[in-house]
C-alpha cells in the first residue's frame, strides 16, 4: 500500500464490537485521506459507484453552469455569446485545462468531436507525417474495438496495412516500414497499464510515431505526454474526467509536429481565417488545426465546469490513492470471497496497473446484476470479467470494503460449481 495511505496507529474512530477488521481499517484510511474533501464536489448517494471508468459521477458545479449557459448565454445573449461568453475559444481553453492532467503544456490540446473522430485525425495525420517507404500501422492487439476499426479504415485510405501486436512486443516488432503505432495506455478489459515511455522510445528509435489512446488513464494517473515526447494522443472526457455522457474528446499534438500536422478533416473551424470563407483551405497555427466544425457548446461548457473538481488536486496524489484503493480492494476480496470463485486479471505490480480491478468470474453477468441490485455498481465485459473502476476523487476506502464484502456475500450464497466460480 502507498506510504501516504498506510493505516494510522490511531484516528480517534472507535471500533464497534464485532465490526469487520477491514471495515475499521477503511474508516481509518478515509479519515487520513488527503483527497477525502474532494468527494463533496460530486453528486453522490448511498450507492457504491465503481463504474467511473465508464461514466464519471456528476460534479456539483455542472448543473448551475449549464443553467447559466442555457438561460443567459443562449437565452439572452444568443449569437453574441460566441464572442462575449467565450464560446469560440472554448475548445482551446478547455484543452488547456485538461493539459496538466495529461502532462502537456498549454497550446497542445484541443477539445471537440468524439474519441473515434480524433483517432481518425491522429492516425491519418500521423501517416501523412511518416517517412517515405512506410507500409504498415501497428495496432495494440488488445485494443478497444473502435481503435482497430478506425485504424483499418485509415490504412485502406492511405494504402497501408494494419498489423496487430501485443503492446509488450511493439519494441521488438517495429521496423523501418512502420509509420506509427496506435496503443491504449490502459487495457480496457484487464486494467493493465502499458509502458508509454518505453514503447514511445522504441517507436522513435525506428523512426515511427507514437499515438496513444488515454481513455482509461487520463484523470487516474500521470501520463507525461510532453516529458515522454509522445507524438499524438486522444482521449475521452466522460470517464475519470467526469465530463458527462458523450462529453467531447480531445486531441493532443506534440508542439514540434504542429506545423506538419495535416488533419484529414479540414473543417472551417480549423481554418487560419474561418470567417474569410475562402474556398482554399489554410490551416490555423498550433493545435487549433485539430478542430473541424462548430463546437458542441453545451457539452463542452459542461465539461469545463466539471473540470473545476480538479482545482488544487495533484495528479500524483490521485495516483497514490488509486493504487491504495485497488490494493485495499484486492485485499478485501481475498478476505471475503470464497476461495476459487474469482481470479484477478489486473496486474498486482503497481507499474502495470491502471485504476480498475478486473476479476474473472464464471457467470459474471449474473453476478454483476446481483451486485447492482444490492447497491454496488461496477460493470461486466464478456465473457467473464467483472470490472470495478476506482475514481480517487470521490471513491472512499469504505466503499471499496463494502463492495468486496457484498461480492463475497453474492458468491458465498452460490453452491460450489454454480456460476461464480473463477473462469
Amino acid at each position: 500500500m502507498s506510504e501516504t495511505y498506510r493505516t494510522p496507529d490511531s484516528t480517534g474512530v472507535p471500533e464497534s464490537a464485532g465490526e469487520r477488521e477491514q471495515a475499521v481499517r477503511a474508516r481509518q484510511l478515509d479519515a487520513a485521506d488527503p483527497l477525502a474533501a474532494i468527494r463533496d464536489r460530486f453528486t453522490l448517494d448511498d450507492t457504491v459507484y465503481l463504474d467511473g471508468n465508464s461514466l464519471g459521477a456528476l460534479p456539483r458545479a455542472v448543473p448551475g453552469r449549464i443553467a447559466e449557459v442555457i438561460g443567459r448565454e443562449w437565452g439572452e445573449l444568443r449569437i453574441r455569446s460566441w464572442t462575449e461568453s467565450g464560446w469560440w475559444t472554448a475548445p482551446e481553453r478547455v484543452g488547456d485545462k485538461i493539459a496538466p492532467l495529461i502532462g502537456a503544456a498549454p497550446g497542445r490540446v484541443v477539445v471537440g468531436d468524439s474519441t473515434s473522430v480524433n483517432i481518425f485525425k491522429a492516425v491519418v495525420g500521423g501517416v501523412r507525417m511518416a517517412g517515405k517507404g512506410c507500409t504498415e500501422i501497428l495496432v495494440d492487439a488488445a485494443t478497444f474495438p473502435t481503435d482497430g476499426y478506425i485504424a483499418r479504415s485509415a490504412a485502406r485510405m492511405t494504402g497501408l496495412a494494419v498489423r496487430p501486436v501485443e503492446p509488450a512486443r511493439i519494441a521488438d516488432e517495429v521496423t523501418e516500414r512502420t509509420a506509427l503505432a496506435l496503443v491504449n495506455h490502459v487495457d480496457y478489459r484487464t486494467g493493465e497499464l502499458n509502458d508509454l515511455p518505453g514503447i514511445t522510445r522504441a517507436l522513435h528509435s525506428a523512426g515511427a510515431l507514437a499515438v496513444w489512446d488515454l481513455c482509461h488513464s487520463a484523470g487516474a494517473l500521470p501520463v507525461g505526454l510532453d516529458a515522454h515526447h509522445v507524438d499524438l494522443a486522444v482521449g475521452c472526457t466522460y470517464k475519470y474526467l467526469n465530463g458527462g455522457p458523450g462529453s467531447p474528446a480531445y486531441l493532443y499534438v506534440r508542439e514540434s509536429l504542429q506545423e506538419r500536422f495535416e488533419s484529414p478533416l479540414p473543417g472551417w473551424n480549423s481554418h487560419a481565417d474561418p470567417f474569410a470563407m475562402d474556398p482554399a483551405y489554410t490551416p490555423a497555427d498550433g493545435a487549433v488545426r485539430g478542430r473541424v466544425g462548430t463546437p458542441d457548446i453545451l457539452s463542452l461548457l459542461a465539461l469545463e465546469a466539471a473540470l473545476e473538481a480538479w482545482d488544487g488536486v495533484a495528479i500524483e496524489d490521485v495516483r497514490a490513492k488509486s493504487l491504495a484503493l485497488t490494493d485495499f480492494f484486492l485485499e478485501c476480496v481475498g478476505a471475503y470471497v470464497p476461495p476459487g470463485r474469482v481470479r484477478s486479471v489486473t496486474p498486482a505490480d503497481h507499474r502495470r496497473r491502471g485504476s480498475q480491478v478486473s476479476l474473472a468470474c464464471s457467470g459474471a453477468g449474473a453476478v454483476m446484476e446481483e451486485l447492482i441490485r444490492r447497491g454496488v455498481v461496477g460493470d461486466f465485459r464478456r465473457p467473464d470479467v467483472l470490472r470495478f473502476g476506482f475514481t480517487p476523487l470521490y471513491t472512499s476506502f469504505a466503499e471499496a470494503e463494502r463492495a468486496a464484502w457484498t461480492l463475497g456475500e453474492v458468491l458465498g450464497a452460490l453452491p460450489e460449481g454454480e456460476p461464480g466460480a473463477a473462469g
